[in-house]
């Protein structure tokens, strides 16, 4: 399933507008699940930081427990947040209280002023995953298992309305 939705913000005043395929071609397919964490994260904060209007991507800060390489190159690529020094991963934001599967799904966003703090919800993660994607030295089935673990969540992610796999923490 593909979210036909886009992401919608502005550069200079004019608009720009990115689908989830637009990031995947940019990430380059390898984490799916990480692209869609993100595209979820941006629908869902995006609108809340400029009161419904496209925020000025430029201006868009980002700090994160995730460590995962497909947000950071989805929230590159929408809001430049990387190459300008604007996305910070920090373990300060780790929840361990939710679990190992869980407690990294941290994302903070500011935007003139405003912050929105974003953590997954329950459900949305499989363990079999985190576990999986975490272990060294994993045999070929093991990463044919993951690379379905992760396309699976993708695919379950996009699926999901923004307000429903993330909430305000």
């Amino acid at each position: 399933m593909t979210d036909t939705t886009k992401l919608h913000v502005r550069e200079n005043g004019q608009d720009l507008a990115y689908s989830f395929e637009d990031l995947m071609h940019f990430h380059g397919f390898g984490f799916p699940g990480g692209v869609a964490h993100a595209f979820k994260v941006m629908q869902r904060a995006l609108p809340l930081l400029a009161d419904g209007a496209p925020p000025e991507r430029r201006e868009i800060e980002i700090r994160t427990a995730f460590r995962g390489l497909g947000a950071r190159d989805a929230f590159e690529m929408v809001t430049r947040s990387l190459s300008e020094q604007r996305y910070s991963v920090d373990a300060a934001l780790e929840r361990p209280e939710r679990g190992e599967t869980l407690m990294r799904y941290v994302f903070v966003l500011s935007y003139r002023g405003k912050t929105v703090r974003l953590q997954i919800r329950d459900g949305l993660v499989r363990d079999e995953f985190i576990a999986l994607g975490r272990k060294e030295n994993r045999s070929d089935a093991e990463n044919t298992r993951l690379g379905y673990l992760k396309q699976e969540m993708a695919e379950r992610l996009l699926a999901t309305p923004a307000m429903d796999a993330y909430d305000l923490a």
